[in-house]
């Protein structure tokens, strides 16, 4: 079931039978695509079923490819960047006017990083996702964006601060600016820790909710504000992935699975509705 606490309001859309959410408060910028896509709606079979966009963790990979070309047009966009995520705080930056990533479409060997940064007009950045928080910053005043990978490895290294502070300086943003949504991921009911005095700092610990259970996305939501962004930038979208494996892959569920997609790409001009 979804978490007691309903959802910020996501928008729920299809498109070539494909279902995906949006955050509200990121929704009603033009200059804009985002989506967090389900597992549903795919061409992945068995414990993948349907739409894995990770290879190496035993799915087809023609059927990966498949998934990857539907996100792609859904997103209408063939420039999907993704990264090899590490559970690190790497951010990968792509800015305009320098060399740019070429990070193929379909590349088996991507760069590693944990979250990725840009001002790039078509390009879509990807996170992979199963119980981990995908976050997607934009920054309307400088046009710059970024996807963040935070699971509970990247939020006691503050991967989040780290990326809002690069935002500031290699693109000029200033964190009240920023607007924030926190996709499905590990939920305070589902986020146990048996060993949490030595994997979590003393600082999360008044985050728990329960017993050896953390609310991490008031953790994620606090660290944002921490960094400058205002509260009310931030949207949370307060849905427990192993709580909802109908919907979305969770690894603590079940293990052997697949990965959803969240994403966020500047549009170009031309392609402005």
């Amino acid at each position: 079931m979804i978490n007691s606490r309903p959802p910020d309001k996501m928008i729920s859309k299809v498109i070539r039978n494909v279902p995906f959410l949006q955050f509200p408060n990121l929704e009603p910028f033009n200059a804009i695509r985002h989506a967090v896509f389900t597992r549903q709606g795919g061409f992945s079979t068995g414990t993948f079923q349907n739409l894995n966009i990770s290879y190496g963790i035993g799915d087809k990979d023609t059927d990966v490819q498949k998934n990857r070309e539907l996100i792609a047009r859904c997103l209408k966009s063939d420039r999907l960047v993704f990264i090899r995520q590490v559970h690190g705080k790497d951010v990968l930056v792509l800015k305009n006017g320098k060399s740019e990533n070429n990070t193929a479409l379909f590349s088996k060997t991507p760069p590693v990083a944990d979250a990725l940064v840009t001002d790039i007009a078509g390009l879509h950045l990807v996170i992979q996702v199963a119980d981990c928080q995908p976050l997607l910053l934009y920054d309307p005043v400088q046009n710059v964006i970024a996807n963040v990978h935070s699971g509970w490895r990247g939020s006691v290294l503050n991967i989040i601060g780290s990326v809002v502070e690069i935002m500031a300086q290699r693109f000029g943003c200033q964190a009240q600016n920023m607007i924030a949504g926190v996709g499905p991921s590990l939920g305070p009911c589902c986020a146990e820790f048996v060993n949490f005095r030595k994997e979590l700092p003393e600082s999360f610990w008044k985050f728990q909710t329960g017993h050896n259970r953390f609310d991490f996305w008031e953790i994620s939501k606090n660290q944002l504000i921490e960094a400058g962004v205002f509260e009310t930038n931030i949207s949370l979208s307060r849905i427990c992935t192993p709580c909802n494996t109908n919907l979305f892959y969770s690894y603590r569920r079940e293990k052997v699975t697949g990965r959803f997609a969240a994403v966020i790409g500047l549009k170009i001009k031309s392609d402005e509705d």
